[in-house]
């Protein structure tokens, strides 16, 4: 308890799945939560759950692929509790149908780089403008980063987070601003059991189901907001750079 007291934490994507439950469990250890999603009616519900459980939250409706609503939600963070300590990237958005390489769409491919990957790099950029010594940044990218497991536009962007994970780290590591990032594996939320089998890439998924044990459970939500707040927190001061896969070892 009490791990994140007195700071200062803005979680994107924090209207459901892993994000809610992050910014759930940072109020609990005593943070200000800030979170920001597209759809303000989720995110109210959320909001009203951690104050309802006597944190601190504000909730402020932003669309990350826009680099005004990045400032602004830094900006919202600042006023209202004078600084951003943590900043959580864990909004992010899947391609339909696990398109491989040679398949994917164009479209969507611009859709999912938005968000995911210039959505992440925008927040980052946002939140190093106010950062100081001792800050931490925590990436939410994804095992398909890590072994290109999914469709080709989800993949590259996961594997651009954990790139841009360690130049972050690298550019950053003397004034002692941290950035890590989590890869989860399978996991269940919303977003990944509102997919819809008919849509899948078949080709696709025998590719990945070589690589992968099924017999293994999946991730919860909870369970990675379990390592967002380890890394978000002092107890993991001296971790910098680093890419940690939570899939219950199941890709090994």
């Amino acid at each position: 308890m009490n791990r994140l007291q007195g700071k200062t934490a803005i979680i994107t994507g924090g209207n459901s799945g892993v994000g809610a439950a992050t910014a759930c469990l940072f109020a609990s250890e005593g943070a200000n939560v800030v979170i920001s999603a597209r759809r303000k009616d989720a995110l109210e519900e959320v909001a009203a759950k951690i104050t309802a459980a006597g944190g601190n939250v504000l909730a402020v409706s932003a669309d990350i692929s826009k680099d005004g609503d990045c400032k602004a939600l830094v900006a919202a963070a600042v006023e209202k509790f004078g600084s951003v300590d943590i900043l959580v990237n864990n909004a992010g958005v899947l391609d339909t149908g696990l398109a491989p390489v040679d398949k994917f769409n164009d479209d969507e491919l611009q859709k999912v780089l938005s968000i995911n990957q210039v959505g992440t790099m925008q927040m980052i950029r946002a939140a190093l403008s106010v950062m100081q010594s001792g800050a931490s940044i925590v990436n939410v990218a994804s095992v398909a980063g890590v072994n290109g497991g999914g469709g080709a536009a989800y993949v590259s962007s996961k594997a651009a987070i954990i790139g841009i994970t360690k130049h972050t780290a690298l550019l950053n590591a003397t004034n002692y601003i941290r950035c890590n990032a989590v890869c989860p594996g399978t996991i269940v939320t919303p977003m990944t059991m509102n997919m819809k089998p008919e849509t899948l890439d078949m080709r696709m998924m025998g590719a990945m189901s070589k690589h992968a044990d099924l017999k293994i459970k999946p991730c919860m939500a909870e369970d990675v907001a379990n390592i967002i707040a380890f890394f978000a927190s002092d107890e993991s001061k001296a971790l910098n750079g680093q890419v940690v896969v939570s899939d219950f070892g199941s890709s090994l």
